[in-house]
């Protein structure tokens, strides 16, 4: 999984950016980068390897001025992790920068369509694609622009988009890859994940599907994609960042194994209640469960692991059948 995290705000927005980063390297990542726009144009830094190559090529972020960014740690998909791959990829006159988490699945024929009309492509990925179609469609309005490419490409994407003539605005949009928006007093944020903003604000918008948003230091803005604007209402992150911290163990792996008594005991407490399990998430009835006969547990990561165990207990108590699928292969499926 690739990591993103946006900062447009009245602070230097390198150090946030390479901050939060940080919080999301749990996500594994091959390279990372950064574009800030400093006044008059996006500077861009990015290279292969662990963050600390960035940090040490920007000095922590102080060689990147400006108080709007955008960063990425990347998970090669398209093309090898090397420094070209490395987002942020910019079109051919540096006047719009993207970061991408996810994969574009028609790139080939929208690079092949984008070269006949004479653009020229430095990386192997399908990123860049993303960020000349913005170009070839962008007129002065980022909106039109990215509800534009959003039509025409197929995929998963969590975007992150700066325009040089837009340096008030971060534009983000996703599509089944998570992406949330914060804002506090501090500026406005993007990211992954909440841990990444954690640090800075509570209060964060989840992102629906093919939702563009448009950020001011102390405006954010939601759109369709046929442009309509719409509101939407924050949620509280009532939860403490060192639950998803490293907790002084070496890795995340290790400490995911030391707090599985932990996580069993606290979620039999949320769910027992007068001696009954009750779950109400699941929204369905005693008899609606009663009637089930398939499960499919959809996961990722530890999480299918644990779904592969919660099988042979489930069949075997609850005499249900049950599929335990990749959740990156299960889209792929159609299953009977």
């Amino acid at each position: 999984m690739c990591g993103i995290v946006g900062y447009i705000g009245k602070h230097q927005a390198a150090p946030i950016i390479l901050e939060g980063l940080a919080k999301l390297e749990y996500r594994g990542y091959d390279s990372t980068g950064m574009a800030v726009f400093d006044g008059k144009k996006i500077n861009i830094q990015k290279a292969a390897g662990r963050l600390q190559v960035l940090e040490n090529m920007t000095r922590g972020g102080e060689t990147m001025p400006g108080c709007v960014g955008i960063g990425h740690t990347r998970w090669a998909t398209h093309g090898k992790p090397t420094d070209i791959n490395a987002h942020p990829h910019d079109n051919q006159d540096g006047t719009i920068a993207v970061v991408h988490n996810g994969i574009i699945e028609n790139y080939q024929q929208l690079k092949q369509r984008l070269i006949n009309r004479g653009y020229k492509f430095v990386s192997d990925t399908d990123t860049e694609v993303l960020v000349q179609l913005i170009d070839y469609y962008y007129k002065g309005n980022p909106l039109e622009a990215i509800t534009k490419v959003l039509h025409r490409v197929e995929g998963s994407y969590a975007l992150g988009i700066l325009f040089a003539d837009h340096p008030e605005e971060i534009f983000a949009v996703r599509k089944d890859c998570p992406l949330i928006v914060g804002t506090s007093s501090e500026g406005s944020f993007i990211a992954s994940d909440v841990p990444a903003i954690l640090k800075y604000t509570r209060e964060v918008y989840y992102i629906d599907n093919q939702e563009v948003v448009a950020l001011k230091e102390n405006e954010i803005h939601f759109y369709t994609v046929d442009e309509e604007e719409i509101q939407k209402t924050p949620s509280h992150v009532d939860w403490d960042a060192e639950a998803v911290a490293k907790g002084g163990y070496e890795h995340f792996m290790l400490k995911e194994i030391y707090d599985q008594p932990r996580a069993v005991r606290e979620t039999f407490e949320k769910h027992m209640k007068d001696g009954n399990v009750e779950i109400e998430e699941l929204r369905m009835t005693d008899e609606e469960i009663r009637k089930l006969s398939r499960i499919h547990i959809v996961a990722c990561g530890t999480a299918y692991h644990a779904g592969m165990t919660a099988k042979y207990v489930i069949e075997s108590m609850a005499r249900i059948s049950v599929e335990v699928d990749m959740a990156s292969e299960f889209r792929y499926r159609n299953p009977i």
